[in-house]
């Protein structure tokens, strides 16, 4: 437990005081984000405030999941180190959209295809790389079985079709969660607990092991480093918590595509290698309901000739539109977030009481 304290405990402290030195930073350079003119009127007050906070939380996740392993004198494991690299990936990608509109004082960055392109080629990486370097029992970081709570043996894919399934999985939780990062703290508070989730995930995954011998019932999990997986998990978790000192409303500073896109690639990395894919539909419910009420919308407004069916989409600009306070709609998104993780959690549990 100690590399998953410790590093949970520097990513915190690393965001709490690193987010206030890149807010002077930007401040003085004038890094501001710009808020688009579609948006709620309510908004356009935030205009000219420091975007790009992500960078604190890449930079303290990997620097405390590092510093954790180099106390404990204990090694870094391939799995770890895959969801850094979506992580970070993710997060340079997201650096360089958010640099485009600050540079280009408008609210569109990158294209389209650009995004696509990055978000394709890491996921494809990924993919390809999390299906080598088996362990001494030939278990890989991740599977060609698609998963719920574990791999699911009759939903087993040909390995082009594995990858074609991870990287629609990394890229719908990437954007979900840039999708969420609309108001003040929402996204933040809701990867906090999202992340807090699969860490206490993966140290029962690690407690339940196939790879010890006192746990390796007919119970087990089936996932190469879930220990260590446990770690990022923790710091991912610790940093969102610190940022969110900044980022409640009002906010110092935003995510912004830097932080928000990297989060989602991460809970999608840890989904697939903690062989629990499916569960993050239900872990992470409230960035698939912001997600499906874009889809509705866009689809809905196609169909019908310039009809809507919510006020303005992503979801929590209805409930503004609808005239709640900010607060009040992060407020009760996170304690969506909350119910919809908990219910994950049970689920996953009650599986394994009910299969013993």
């Amino acid at each position: 437990m100690k590399n998953i304290l410790l590093a949970g405990g520097l990513a915190m402290v690393g965001t709490l005081l690193g987010t206030r030195v890149l807010i002077g930073y930007l401040v003085r350079k004038g890094y501001g984000q710009f808020i688009r003119d579609d948006g709620p009127t309510a908004h356009h007050t935030k205009r000219g405030t420091p975007t790009m906070g992500g960078l604190v939380i890449l930079v303290s996740v990997v620097l405390s999941y590092f510093i954790a392993h180099l106390v404990t004198w204990t090694p870094v494991t391939i799995s770890a180190l895959l969801v850094l690299y979506l992580f970070v990936g993710h997060g340079v990608l997201g650096f360089m959209d958010d640099w485009a509109k600050i540079t280009k004082q408008r609210s569109l960055g990158l294209t389209g295809r650009a995004k696509l392109v990055g978000q394709g080629f890491l996921a494809v990486s990924f993919g390809l790389a999390a299906l080598y370097f088996p362990n001494e029992r030939g278990i890989r970081p991740a599977s060609t079985a698609i998963s719920f709570l574990r791999d699911i043996s009759w939903l087993n894919l040909p390995m082009v079709l594995a990858v074609v399934w991870m990287v629609l999985l990394i890229a719908g939780a990437s954007n979900a969660v840039n999708l969420t990062d609309g108001l003040d703290g929402l996204a933040s508070g809701a990867a906090t607990m999202v992340f807090s989730a699969y860490a206490l995930l993966n140290i029962w995954q690690f407690n339940q092991w196939c790879g010890a011998q006192a746990t390796s019932g007919p119970r087990c999990y089936e996932v190469r480093d879930p220990y260590d997986l446990a770690v990022v998990a923790m710091a991912l978790a610790g940093a969102c918590f610190g940022f969110l000192w900044w980022n409640a409303s009002p906010a110092k500073i935003f995510l912004g595509d830097t932080g928000s896109l990297s989060l989602g690639a991460a809970l999608a990395g840890l989904a697939i290698l903690s062989r629990t894919e499916f569960l993050l539909v239900i872990l992470g419910a409230l960035f698939v309901m912001e997600t499906v009420s874009v889809m509705m919308q866009v689809t809905y407004f196609k169909a019908t000739g310039g009809k809507r069916i919510f006020k303005m989409t992503p979801i929590h600009h209805h409930f503004e539109l609808l005239g709640w306070a900010e607060v009040t709609v992060v407020i009760r998104f996170w304690i969506i977030c909350g119910l919809a993780v908990a219910t994950g959690l049970g689920l996953f549990y009650a599986e394994w009481v009910v299969g013993q």
